[in-house]
C-alpha cells in the first residue's frame, strides 16, 4: 500500500466563515487560488463545490500534460467542502477545506492527505519535492485569499457591478476576471471567437460590435491589444499594433456612447511607453509625454485619445498606464526565467536603464481600484512604487532563484536581433511612480521587488507564519 502523507495549513482571517465559504463557492475561485508558477488549465467543470460536482484540469510538467479529475463531497454550507481525486497522478488525494467561526472572523484550514505516485520512488521524492511544493501552494492560496477579501472589503458599501472585459484571456485579463467574480461581481467577456455563455463577440478589424449586447453593463475594462514586444517590428506588425489599440478602442468607445444607459466607467488600458525613453528622470502622471516621433509614444497617445467618444458621453474614463507586469505565467518574466534558471541570466545593455514594474496581483488590484474609486479619472500610472535598474532587477532575480547572473546582453546584439523594438522596449529607461494610485489610498500588495518575485515564483512564498504542519 502506498505511503500516505498530510500537509495542513491554518490561517485566521478577519472575515466571517460564511463569507469565506461563499468566496470559494463563486466562479473564479479555483483560478485565483492556482499559483502562477503552476501550469494548470481548467478543461471542464460541473456545478460549484456542492456534493457531486466535478472539476477537470490538465496539469503540465514541461511538455507532458496530465488529466486530473476532482470530485466534490462532504459539503457543509458555510463550514466545509472536500475535493477528492477521481482520476489523476496520485495514488490518492483528499483536500479538505474548513471554515471555523472564530470570534468575528474565522479559522481557514486546508488539509491535504495524499499518497504519491510511483510507489517507493514517489514516497522517496516526497520530502524534497512534493511536500515543499504543496506547502508553497497552500501558503500562496492563503495569502491571495486574505488579500482578495481585504480588497473587496474596502468597497463593501458599493454595489457589485456587471463588468465587461476585453482581453479577458490575457496576462491581466484572466486573473482579473477571476478576482472580480470571486468578489461577487458579474463578468461578461468580450471575445474575438464565437461567443459562449457569458460572452459577447466583437471583431475590431471588421468594426463589428453590437452595442445592444452590452446593454445593462455597469463598467468596462478594455485590455485587448496586439503584444508590443513579442517580435521585431515589421511594417505589418506596426500596423497591427496601432490598429489593435486605436481602432479597437474607438469602436468600443463609440458602442458604449450609443447605449441608452452607458456604463459608469471605462478603464481603458495604456502603457508607460507613452513617456518615451527618459533616462533617470522621475515621471508622474503630470509629466509630459515623450517625443511624437517615438513609435510607442505615438501608439499610446492614439490609444488614449481613441476613448474620447466615451468621455463625451459622460462616461468616467481612466487609463492605467501599465509598466512591466510581472508573472511567471506570461510576459517579460516568463521569457527571462529559462536563462536565469540555467544560470546564464544578467542585465541587458549597461544595466542602468530603469524598469518600472508591477506584480500581476497589483495590476489587477489597480484596475479594481480604478473601477470602484470615482475620484480617479484620466491617466493613472499602474506601476509599483519602487522601480529598479536593469542591473538591480537581474541581481534580484538571480538571488531569488539562487543562480549566478554572470552574463550581460550587449545593446548591439539586441539591436541586431530586434531592431527598433529593442530600443523602444527592452533598452528604454522609464522611471515611473504611481502618484495617483498612492494618493487615492491604493495599498500595494507587493511594493518591493524581491518579496514580489519570491511570492510570484514560490521561492520563499511561505511568509513565516507558523501555520503549516506535516504528518504521515
Amino acid at each position: 500500500m502506498a505511503s500516505s502523507f498530510v500537509v495542513e495549513r491554518s490561517t485566521r482571517l478577519s472575515f466571517p466563515a460564511d463569507a469565506v465559504y461563499e468566496w470559494h463557492a463563486r466562479p473564479g475561485a479555483f483560478e485565483r487560488l492556482t499559483p502562477p508558477w503552476e501550469r494548470i488549465e481548467v478543461l471542464d467543470r460541473t456545478g460549484g463545490i456542492g456534493d457531486g460536482s466535478r472539476t477537470v484540469v490538465r496539469v503540465r510538467a514541461g511538455p507532458i500534460g496530465v488529466r486530473w479529475v476532482a470530485g466534490h463531497r462532504d459539503n457543509v454550507p458555510g463550514r466545509q467542502f472536500v475535493d477528492e481525486q477521481v482520476e489523476g497522478p496520485f495514488a490518492h488525494w483528499i483536500h479538505t477545506h474548513r471554515f471555523t467561526p472564530d470570534g468575528g472572523g474565522c479559522l481557514l484550514t486546508d488539509r491535504i492527505e495524499y499518497a504519491p505516485p510511483y510507489g517507493l520512488l514517489g514516497a522517496a521524492s516526497n520530502l524534497w519535492l512534493l511536500r515543499p511544493r504543496i506547502a508553497r501552494m497552500l501558503a500562496y492560496r492563503h495569502a491571495v485569499l486574505a488579500d482578495d477579501l481585504a480588497a473587496h472589503a474596502r468597497f463593501a458599501g458599493r454595489a457589485r457591478l456587471h463588468i465587461a472585459i476585453t482581453g479577458s484571456s490575457g496576462l491581466i485579463g484572466r486573473p482579473l476576471a477571476a478576482f472580480l467574480e470571486t468578489g461577487g461581481h458579474r463578468v461578461t467577456r468580450v471575445v474575438r471567437r464565437a461567443a459562449g455563455p457569458g460572452e459577447v463577440r466583437w471583431d475590431p478589424p471588421q468594426s463589428a460590435l453590437d452595442p445592444t449586447a452590452l446593454h445593462g453593463i455597469d463598467a468596462v475594462v478594455h485590455l485587448a491589444g496586439e503584444p508590443v514586444a513579442a517580435a521585431r517590428w515589421t511594417a505589418a506588425r506596426r500596423r497591427r499594433i496601432r490598429e489593435s489599440r486605436g481602432m479597437a478602442t474607438r469602436l468600443l468607445a463609440e458602442a458604449l456612447a450609443a447605449l441608452p444607459r452607458p456604463p459608469r466607467v471605462l478603464v481603458s488600458a495604456s502603457a508607460i511607453g507613452i513617456y518615451g525613453n527618459r533616462g533617470d528622470e522621475i515621471l508622474t502622471e503630470a509629466s509630459m509625454t515623450g517625443s511624437p516621433t517615438d513609435f510607442l509614444v505615438e501608439v499610446a497617445s492614439e490609444w488614449e485619445a481613441a476613448a474620447e467618444p466615451a468621455r463625451r458621453a459622460g462616461i468616467r474614463v481612466t487609463h492605467p498606464r501599465f509598466g512591466i507586469v510581472l508573472s511567471p505565467a506570461g510576459g517579460a518574466l516568463r521569457k527571462l526565467l529559462p536563462a536565469f534558471r540555467a544560470g546564464i541570466g544578467g542585465p541587458v545593455g549597461d544595466g542602468r536603464s530603469w524598469m518600472s514594474w508591477i506584480s500581476v496581483d497589483d495590476a489587477i488590484g489597480a484596475v479594481h481600484h480604478l473601477l470602484m474609486d470615482e475620484r480617479l479619472e484620466g491617466p493613472v500610472n499602474a506601476v509599483g512604487p519602487a522601480p529598479a535598474t536593469g542591473a538591480t532587477f537581474a541581481a534580484t532575480l538571480g538571488r531569488v532563484l539562487r543562480r549566478p547572473t554572470p552574463f550581460r546582453l550587449p545593446r548591439a546584439a539586441l539591436q541586431v536581433i530586434f531592431g527598433e523594438m529593442a530600443e523602444a522596449t527592452i533598452l528604454a529607461s522609464t522611471r515611473v511612480l504611481p502618484v495617483s494610485l498612492e494618493a487615492a489610498g491604493y495599498p500595494f500588495r507587493h511594493p518591493q521587488l524581491e518579496p514580489a518575485l519570491r511570492f510570484l515564483l514560490g521561492a520563499g512564498a511561505d511568509d513565516g507564519r507558523p501555520a503549516v504542519s506535516f504528518g504521515t
